[in-house]
């Protein structure tokens, strides 16, 4: 057969003529990269590219008793602003996957319970290769299941109860938070609030606790400045009006997340007021809301931790030439502070309280 590209279907004896290899050393580049030195296997991925070589997914299956697939699940669809960012992060996933020869199945489920029936219908009926999870919370019960059955996974978030035992991609919350309230500090703001969610969620905590710690940094107490409750931006209207009625309001607002944030605004709207460097309003998580109405925010690196789980993964399977341990590995990523119009544009140039105490005020 002429291995000239564009001649004929290629064939992995094609692609070994033109990489002057034998046929198992393309085999082992396909399914056992990590066998094969480097210049070889460079040499054999080039073959394959020019040649525009596939291999036959089913044969290939059969052969190296893998699917290809890796099952991730779809959140709830939620307030339509936060849930977006999961989304993002399965859309970067399918791609960075698609890249390693594997596709992304997408499954639906209402709480950790359907979820786990999930991982037992797809291994039974997809023969799924691994997965990668998503939402960790304290006493998550998918990883011990999936531990116990030898199923590979790889987490998107930390395993918040403290254990170690697989390997996981997370962004630093916490390191978020703090340069945040470091940066108003460094600007004059004294009462910087915090509008986050109740305690016990590992990702609230961790975004709570850099605000926190900034703050008491900077000689501030931040025991009347922070309203907890569920995510949503009615809820953080509400929260932010308590702390605006407060005797000593807040010149700041920093949230565990734009759905908060927007609220806040709100609350701001409400009383005649527009956040800016006098009131900056600081988000969580970039949005394509926030981007359209100018809410500083921090952004979480959505197409690097996408990349890291899938090189973990491929890892575990022994797909990754770069990484075929199966011991643990974990990366904590840092968000970008994305400066807009709500905040950080410059030194507040007057004083909330008072603009804040005459909008409250009645006319006569």
């Amino acid at each position: 057969m002429d291995d000239r590209p564009g001649v004929g279907r290629p064939t992995l004896e094609t692609v070994a003529r033109r990489a002057r290899v034998s046929r198992q050393t393309v085999s082992n580049v396909l399914n056992s990269p990590h066998l094969v030195h480097p210049e070889t296997r460079s040499r054999v991925e080039r073959a394959i590219e020019v040649l525009r070589y596939r291999p036959h997914q089913a044969a290939r299956s059969l052969r190296t008793h893998r699917s290809r697939l890796i099952g991730v699940r779809m959140e709830a669809f939620g307030d339509g602003i936060n849930g977006s960012i999961l989304d993002r992060f399965i859309h970067a996933l399918t791609e960075v996957a698609e890249g390693h020869g594997y596709r992304v199945l997408v499954y639906t489920a209402a709480d950790d319970a359907s979820e786990i029936a999930a991982y037992e219908d797809l291994l039974g009926t997809h023969e799924i290769d691994a997965f990668i999870l998503t939402s960790t919370h304290r006493a998550d019960p998918r990883t011990a299941w999936l531990a116990s059955r030898n199923t590979p996974f790889v987490t998107f978030g930390r395993p918040w109860d403290g254990t170690e035992h697989h390997s996981w991609v997370d962004v630093d919350g916490a390191a978020g938070t703090r340069e945040a309230t470091r940066r108003l500090c460094a600007l004059g703001h004294q009462r910087i609030a915090f509008l986050g969610w109740p305690e016990g969620s590992g990702v609230g905590d961790d975004r709570r606790a850099g605000w926190e710690d900034a703050l008491r940094g900077c000689g501030w107490d931040p025991a009347a400045l922070v309203v907890a409750g569920p995510d949503g931006v009615d809820e953080g209207r509400e929260g932010a009006h308590r702390l605006l009625d407060g005797a000593v309001p807040p010149t700041a607002f920093v949230c565990a997340s734009d759905s908060l944030a927007l609220g806040a605004i709100g609350a701001l709207s409400d009383l005649g007021l527009v956040p800016g460097p006098d009131l900056p309003v600081i988000g969580f998580d970039d949005t394509a809301v926030a981007r359209a109405i100018g809410l500083t925010s921090l952004a979480q690196p959505l197409g690097q931790a996408a990349q890291l789980c899938v090189n973990l993964m491929a890892a575990l399977l022994g797909t990754d030439p770069d990484g075929t341990s199966t011991r643990p590995a974990h990366h904590l990523l840092r968000p970008e502070l994305v400066v807009r119009a709500t905040g950080l544009g410059g030194p507040p140039t007057g004083h909330p309280t008072a603009t804040i105490t005459s909008a409250r005020t009645p006319t006569s």
